[in-house]
């Protein structure tokens, strides 16, 4: 079991340490102090200590891999420093040192972790009160954006330091604002889509014109990546690993309803709302709800990209759902990028891991709740095809636009509903006539779809949208869908986790 408050001090000239040894026992910590390094591995193997002062380069971390290291030596040659860093030394110090430089770089090794956690909790509970008093208060598009946006920090920031009663606080009051979410999108979107010269948020369809045509007028070529349902808490922690490749810039915008793939992705490409894709190409939308909806992607975009763009730049399109065709665009990627124009990428591994979760026990394990599932979305990230993606735009100089179609929420609460058989099988939105819930509260009813961008279908089809974290079951399938879905990470539905979604400047710092 590792001491944290213990020191192993290897100096050759340990009689000269006395003074440095007893400022550091006056402050808590146990020092034992060796003039040899043989000395020091053969104590390090009898038992651990928190930190080890090296006077002598010891070859690496063999057998240090959970103790802090620190060189301190004679030499202020850059040489050294580096073969410092080389060798994966935790801090640096140059002799001769004070005591309370010793202390210092001691104290954020052992306790620097707890430290920050501490401040962080402080600022939480400080920041949480200010973010409570705005609980039913009458929040604009902006407003909501700063909120949502700040609940998806505070949740990384809380997921990392392991604390679990702020998280639930945190979890608590996000919950408390999806009444207030609901109500607001119920009054203001269909008002956003028959003016859309007024003051509304940008939406699925102004994507591409607001972000990334300006990027390709400016560079000549751009890599459009989407990464379908990457919601803010799962980009929080995705962000920490492309800052070193990346000046990261963050905008958001409002996934269209309903937040789901046929409906905000091909408005996304296509630069269009549903109704109007319907209407210019009525070939390709029908009333059927499934990926094939989404067959057109790769003409959308280029049809987009000439309406807004002059002249019309060349589009390539790939959609990656498995490693080997990860491993093949990989291939094409140079080429692509070479070239100027678009680059559009979509990446479908978290839209297949939520919805692979509700069917494989494994998966639904390993991504129990929103802070397993960040986990895991990072484990992928930095091992996948989209990565090596990013690394080849930053080696090549080419700006990237980096985004998603909708959001996902962590959905406990099943809400009954009452639909003829014609009604679509979604668990967050349906489509169908004499559509109702059981509950008036649980879901968003919409009687008039061309109002709120949608194609209208035969008489009678309304539609619901679930609201909070309800998912929708019938009365005939209560039990069966209540132990099959509950738990279950599901979109299309209205709350802000769906709904408010990244939108992020990738430049590549090579370019600098």
């Amino acid at each position: 079991m590792q001491r944290p408050h213990t020191i192993l001090w290897v100096d050759d000239e340990v009689e000269s340490l006395a003074a440095h040894v007893l400022f550091l026992e006056e402050h808590g910590y146990a020092v034992e102090r060796t003039p040899h390094g043989d000395d020091a591995l053969a104590l390090l193997r009898r038992q651990p200590y928190g930190v080890v002062l090296l006077d002598e380069q010891l070859p690496g971390r063999r057998g240090l891999e959970l103790v802090g290291l620190v060189m301190v030596t004679k030499s202020e040659g850059a040489e050294t420093m580096r073969e410092a860093i080389g060798i994966e030394m935790d801090d640096y110090l140059v002799k001769p040192v004070n005591p309370r430089q010793v202390l210092s770089v001691i104290t954020r090794l052992v306790e620097g972790q707890r430290i920050r956690q501490q401040r962080v909790a402080r600022d939480f509970v400080t920041r949480f009160r200010e973010l409570e008093q705005r609980r039913g208060a009458r929040l604009g598009w902006r407003e909501w954006i700063e909120v949502v946006a700040e609940l998806a920090q505070w949740e990384a920031r809380l997921g990392q330091g392991g604390q679990e009663g702020l998280r639930d606080a945190l979890a608590s009051l996000g919950r408390s604002l999806h009444a207030d979410f609901a109500e607001y999108v119920r009054t203001r979107y269909p008002k956003w889509l028959q003016d859309a010269s007024g003051d509304r948020p940008p939406m699925s369809p102004d994507v591409c014109a607001e972000f990334l045509a300006p990027l390709v007028r400016a560079h000549g070529k751009a890599l459009f990546v989407l990464v379908d349902c990457l919601g803010l808490g799962q980009w929080e922690v995705l962000r920490p690993l492309i800052t070193d490749m990346f000046d990261v810039e963050v905008s958001y915008y409002f996934s269209i309803l309903p937040t789901a793939t046929p409906y905000a992705r091909n408005a996304i490409f296509s630069g269009l709302f549903p109704a109007e894709i319907a209407a210019r190409h009525p070939e390709w939308w029908g009333e059927r709800d499934d990926e094939s909806l989404n067959a057109h992607e790769a003409e959308l975009l280029a049809e987009q990209m000439a309406d807004v763009l002059s002249p019309a730049p060349a589009v390539r399109y790939e959609k990656v759902s498995t490693s080997a065709e990860g491993e093949e665009l990989l291939r094409k990627l140079p080429g692509y990028l070479a070239q100027p124009g678009v680059t559009a990428l979509v990446f479908n591994f978290v839209d297949q891991l939520i919805h692979g979760r509700s069917e494989h026990a494994i998966l639904h394990e390993v991504a129990r709740d929103a802070s397993a599932l960040r986990s895991l979305t990072r484990t992928w990230f930095e091992e996948s095809a989209l990565m090596r993606a990013l690394r080849e735009a930053e080696r090549r100089s080419v700006p990237v636009l980096l985004t998603t179609d909708h959001g996902s929420i962590h959905c406990n609460t099943p809400a009954t509903v009452f639909a003829k058989r014609d009604a679509t099988a979604n668990l967050r939105y349906k489509f169908g006539e004499d559509l109702r819930a059981e509950r008036p509260d649980t879901a968003l009813l919409v009687d008039d779809l061309p109002s709120w961008g949608l194609p209208q279908m035969h008489l009678g089809v309304r539609l619901l949208l679930a609201l909070s974290d309800h998912f929708f079951v019938y009365p005939t399938k209560l039990r069966e869908y209540q132990g099959r879905y509950r738990g279950a990470f599901l979109h299309g539905g209205v709350t802000p986790e769906e709904m408010i979604v990244p939108v992020a400047l990738l430049t590549p710092r090579s370019a600098g």
